[in-house]
């Protein structure tokens, strides 16, 4: 079979850059290079295209195509599918699809999965008034993520300019929404907060978040109330392929060794502990909004500490400070030599990701990293009321009594990895499947760096962390 040669206009690769995707059945030549004689011109003549049925919604400022209709050129495959209206029947014969993540080609089936994960989200962004407590280096990231093809809503300075709109729900950053603000509030009140698998990087170093938790109800973290990842959980019915998926994200989950930062390197293998359960003590940020609404009797980093030496006097206990209170700037810090007395081993550097496969239980108050040891089949005592607590999964030093139902391992993946979350994917700064983000984490590349601004307002933080840690280590500043 002679060769086709497909040319595409610069001005159309520009609005389409994943355009060559469509056409797997063609060769398409690069851009830049000059158009021969017989080859086919993409958008012009009998091979002009638009998106037609299968338009896809815009995210303030970015759109990608996943469906085009080329009237001039057979589509590459048959497809057929019953739940298709008229107008998309009609279109399907010319139609093409293609992954606008990974610049390949994509089934129908795949196709309009993306489109229904995007016009769901996009449905949702328009019921968005405003924004409140959004910090200015986030705010590029969260327009797109809550944008819609009229752009977004504005960014409020103030919880009374927030409250005063009557536009739609205030977006709040949870762990910044007050009490009083919600009280005087007379339209709803969402919040949203860093997902369960964030990004390379910390948020106290500027790394934008790859996901986003939204909660009309209350927030995952908060076992005071319901929240709309607990009715899920609590009641979802999860249906085998949903199940399968979980399986095999989980699985991915695995094989990448990821975790909610993914920082630090290679940390070092553990001592031999001549045969002493080996259980890993992982420290929080004593401020945040998961200790405040989530922990129980034990509150503090030393308190846990203590606690589970007096629970296991003959374990060899390892004890992980969080990454964000390492930096100084955040509260909690334990000075070494009180963890030393309570731990065996105190682990300051590298990723918590290879310590998983070293260690026979975890204890946490209500960290996310007991969720992450959960997938690895690892045992969970919890002393506070963390999200993932309460299913019959966990061993629970706190009881949630609105927590009644008994979950598998993929029922709880299902529910917390993927109805709950939104996934924005760092090259395309559009919304995404799990998948996607997974495999973006593989690629450092994938994560821009911060602008010149922000690195050097990072360079006084890290200084201000130090002077910090400093003055928590010698006792002039409590924790």
């Amino acid at each position: 079979m002679p060769e086709r040669l497909l040319w595409i206009p610069p001005a159309l690769r520009d609005g389409f850059p994943h355009l060559a995707a469509f056409f797997p059945d063609f060769t398409v030549l690069p851009e830049g290079a000059p158009c021969p004689d017989g080859a086919m011109i993409a958008g012009e003549g009998q091979a002009v295209f638009h998106e037609g049925p299968w338009a896809a919604p815009r995210f303030n400022d970015v759109k990608r195509a996943v469906g085009l209709v080329v009237p001039g050129l057979p589509a590459p495959t048959h497809y057929a599918d019953e739940a298709l209206d008229a107008e998309q029947c009609a279109a399907l014969p010319y139609s093409r699809f293609a992954d606008p993540f990974r610049e390949t080609p994509a089934s129908l089936v795949d196709a309009l999965a993306l489109l229904a994960l995007w016009r769901g989200i996009v449905a949702e962004n328009r019921q968005i008034g405003a924004f409140l407590h959004m910090q200015p280096w986030k705010r590029d990231a969260l327009a797109r993520a809550f944008g819609h093809d009229s752009g977004h809503a504005p960014f409020a300075e103030t919880p009374a300019a927030a409250l005063a709109q009557s536009n739609g729900a205030v977006l709040a950053w949870a762990a910044k929404l007050s009490a009083e603000t919600e009280s005087k509030a007379r339209v709803p009140v969402w919040r949203v907060e860093d997902g369960f698998i964030r990004s390379v990087g910390l948020g106290v170093n500027f790394t934008p978040a790859g996901s986003l938790s939204v909660d009309p109800i209350g927030m995952h973290y908060d076992s005071t109330r319901p929240s709309r990842l607990e009715r899920i959980l609590a009641e979802h019915e999860f249906p085998p392929p949903l199940l399968d998926r979980a399986a095999a994200l989980r699985a991915a989950i695995l094989r990448q060794n990821v975790t909610k930062y993914n920082v630090g390197g290679a940390s070092e293998a553990l001592p031999i502990s001549d045969g002493r359960q080996r259980i890993l003590v992982v420290g929080q940020v004593e401020n945040d909004a998961s200790i405040k609404f989530g922990a129980g009797r034990i509150r503090t980093n030393l308190g846990l500490l203590r606690a589970v030496r007096e629970t296991a006097p003959n374990a060899f206990i390892i004890w992980k400070p969080h990454p964000d209170v390492q930096t100084g700037y955040r509260p909690g810090y334990v000075p070494s030599r009180q963890a030393a007395r309570w731990a065996d081993l105190v682990l300051t550097q590298g990723d918590i990701g290879p310590i998983f496969s070293e260690i026979d239980a975890l204890h946490t108050m209500t960290s996310l990293a007991g969720f992450e040891a959960l997938l690895r089949g690892i045992s969970v005592t919890c002393w506070g009321r963390p999200f993932y607590a309460g299913w019959g999964l966990t061993t629970d030093m706190e009881v949630v009594e609105r927590r009644q139902r008994r979950l598998t391992l993929d029922e709880l993946v299902a529910g917390s990895l993927i109805l709950y979350p939104r996934y924005q994917d760092p090259v395309t700064g559009l919304p995404c499947p799990p998948e996607v983000l997974l495999e973006r984490l593989t690629d450092p590349a994938a994560w821009a760096d911060a602008q010149p601004r922000s690195l050097a307002y990072l360079q006084w933080w890290k200084l201000q962390g130090m002077i910090l840690r400093g003055l928590r280590h010698i006792g002039l500043v409590s924790r």
